[in-house]
């Protein structure tokens, strides 16, 4: 084939589009079937131009290619429009049967487990000052006359523990939500401590994980699932709670029908929640920065970090043992 044809194609196509551009600025005179170009009314020339028809089923002419509109399928951005109290990532659990109990609590007949100690703490009552009596008589406000709480008395418990004797549960790695944020150790709880909001009527209540409870304690489709609480006593209870947060909801008996869900600190308003504990964020500046450890609880873990790395050279000097 001759050089000079596609020279000679060449010059054909671009002289084809050198015409209609001509046209194309020629249509912007006044009078009928003109063309505009881009204007105040937002008119785009481009997609006036219809392409030109092929000549037959082997020859495409110039402009019979289709001219493709922008898209307008852009991403969808979410900009809330509400306080952040509105929008959470913990739903709320409606509708809850809700108990009491209090620290310093022998085994009944309703509670065969007596809370002295906790699930994650064997010495709760010498921690949290001595009995939390629910009477009314005997409590002044939200705390009991007989001494100021050395931890918040606004806490509650739930029935699922993230740890075992053996360590962490391996459940708790796929539910628990902060897992990764918060877990450093195993055998270590990751849910002491955390935040819930109660609601009851018109009134919310702010209280802190501190055991577990009532009778379950590997209900996690329904702590961090769409289930209803396995427990059949008590109504089937869901949720135990402290007399504070009784007295602050009013409920007029052992038993109250709640809503609950997690909350994060900076979720939390002020409220008497807020005023007491070596436990609690608010109440204790020391406290670490996801509010659920202390001061001594921090030196742990950089101890228990050292301790990994001396194990970690123990292959060089086998004579390497961890210092208290």
């Amino acid at each position: 084939m001759s050089s000079r044809i596609p020279l000679l194609i060449t010059s054909f196509f671009l002289g084809s589009y050198s015409q209609l551009f001509a046209q194309t600025i020629q249509a912007t005179s006044t009078g009928p079937g003109s063309l505009a170009l881009p204007n105040a009314t937002g008119v785009d020339p481009v997609e006036s131009i219809q392409p030109l028809a092929t000549g037959g089923t082997h020859h495409l002419l110039p402009g019979a290619l289709p001219i493709s509109k922008p898209s307008s399928s852009l991403p969808r951005v979410f900009a809330p429009t509400q306080p952040r109290s509105v929008y959470t990532r913990f739903p709320w659990k409606r509708n809850i049967t809700t108990t009491v109990f209090w620290i310093g609590e022998t085994p009944t007949a309703n509670n065969p487990t007596p809370n002295t100690v906790s699930a994650w703490d064997r010495r709760w009552t010498s921690n949290f000052g001595g009995f939390d009596n629910p009477s009314p008589s005997a409590r002044e406000g939200y705390i009991p006359k007989a001494f100021t709480p050395g931890q918040n008395p606004f806490y509650f418990a739930l029935p699922y523990n993230d740890i075992t004797r053996s360590g962490t549960k391996a459940s708790a790695r796929a539910v628990v939500p902060w897992f990764k944020k918060s877990f450093y150790r195993s055998g270590r709880t990751v849910l002491k401590g955390r935040w819930i909001a109660i609601r009851k009527r018109d009134r919310i209540c702010y209280a802190q994980w501190e055991d577990v409870g009532p009778f379950e304690t590997d209900d996690w489709s329904y702590v961090f699932g769409d289930a209803r609480p396995k427990a059949k006593k008590n109504r089937g209870a869901g949720l135990d709670v402290s007399p504070a947060v009784r007295d602050f909801l009013d409920f007029g008996g052992g038993y109250g029908t709640v809503d609950w869900r997690f909350v994060d600190l900076d979720e939390v308003p002020d409220g008497p929640w807020k005023q007491w504990g070596a436990n609690n964020p608010f109440a204790n500046s020391s406290l670490t920065k996801n509010g659920t450890g202390s001061a001594s609880e921090s030196i742990l873990k950089v101890r228990e970090l050292r301790d990994r790395l001396l194990v970690g050279n123990s292959g060089e000097d086998s004579s390497v043992k961890s210092i208290e």
